[in-house]
């Protein structure tokens, strides 16, 4: 059987961070970043707050959305993030352990912003192939605050905070995931990034002292590399589903910025009021911004059985990912 989404959770923290203090940081007027990202304000966590502990409450609302059977079937837990908790153990061990699940699979997965789509994939597989009847929970979440130049102007107007979950299980037939295309494009790996911290640069006084333990982006670049890459993803998962563009009744894309969104929107031909904007008010929440946009989406309008909605991203490595899925 197909799956498909049973429930969704989300968590952005109470913080917001608005244009005023990034203008106190950068340098930049309010203006300037409102009118080159469309992004007004963004979230960010304390301190002491890690990313598993923005990962459970998202969890627990998703679960308790999918409701006790699904609980009872899970089978698998996923972790989508790039700005993970420590270097070992996985985000997803810890978040297993604050959640007190029973002994079951629970892995990260890290395709940067691409990581709740390419997570996605993972938990149908696990699914379809050794676990028939089971559920997955997975799990978008990062913590950009944490590794912002805050005297970028380019970057930390755009990033901040948050989670998203979904739990997966098994859906009738029509329903669920219908397509889906993932692409990796790692000649251009250095386009985004975090160069210190790692085994090939360590986070040293030197590479701290150089900035090379926070987030880099050739913003011109990515650019071009994201309305590229959504213009064919989206393009081939319609075909794979043999959709037309116009029968998709919602859109949710990952929130690189608003005007960004915006242009693709444009250029594809897509009627903006199917198009679900979270950026002006988080920002870029890297792979939390696909299941914190779905969220936002079903608490607007809920979702309606039948609907096609197509989930789309586009994050470092560089990678992209598009799905579509009939929600039930």
């Amino acid at each position: 059987m197909p799956v498909g989404i049973l429930g969704i959770g989300a968590e952005t923290p109470a913080r917001i961070v608005d244009n005023h203090q990034i203008s106190a940081w950068t340098g930049a007027t309010t203006e300037w970043v409102a009118e080159r990202t469309g992004v007004l304000e963004r979230r960010y966590a304390e301190d002491s707050v890690a990313t598993s502990d923005l990962a459970v409450p998202a969890a627990r609302e998703a679960l308790h959305a999918a409701g006790p059977e699904a609980v009872e079937r899970l089978a698998a837990l996923v972790v989508a993030t790039c700005t993970p908790d420590v270097p070992q153990p996985s985000t997803a061990a810890i978040v297993q352990h604050k959640l007190r699940l029973p002994s079951i699979p629970s892995f990260d997965v890290n395709a940067v912003c691409s990581g709740f789509l390419f997570g996605l994939a993972v938990v149908e597989g696990l699914l379809t192939a050794g676990r028939p009847g089971g559920t997955a929970l997975l799990v978008g979440a990062d913590k950009f605050s944490s590794i912002m130049n805050r005297q970028d102007r380019r970057t930390v107007s755009l990033f901040g905070d948050g989670a998203g979950a979904v739990v997966v299980g098994e859906v009738p037939e029509g329903y669920g995931i219908q397509a889906s295309r993932l692409v990796t494009d790692g000649d251009l790996h250095h386009l985004v990034g975090v160069e210190a911290g790692g085994t090939r640069t360590a986070s040293d006084e030197r590479a701290r002292a150089a900035g090379e333990h926070l987030f880099h982006m050739n913003g011109r670049a990515v650019r071009d590399y994201a309305l590229s890459s959504l213009h064919k993803l989206v393009g081939q998962v319609l075909d794979d589903a043999t959709v037309d563009l116009g029968d998709v009744d919602r859109f949710v894309f990952h929130q690189a910025n608003t005007r960004l969104l915006e242009t693709f929107a444009e250029e594809a031909g897509i009627d903006t009021g199917k198009v679900t904007l979270t950026a002006p008010r988080l920002g870029n929440t890297a792979a939390a911004s696909v299941p914190l946009t779905l969220h936002a989406a079903h608490r607007e309008r809920p979702l309606r059985r039948g609907e096609r909605v197509l989930l789309a991203s586009v994050g470092g490595g560089m990678t992209a990912g598009a799905t579509l899925l009939t929600w039930y």
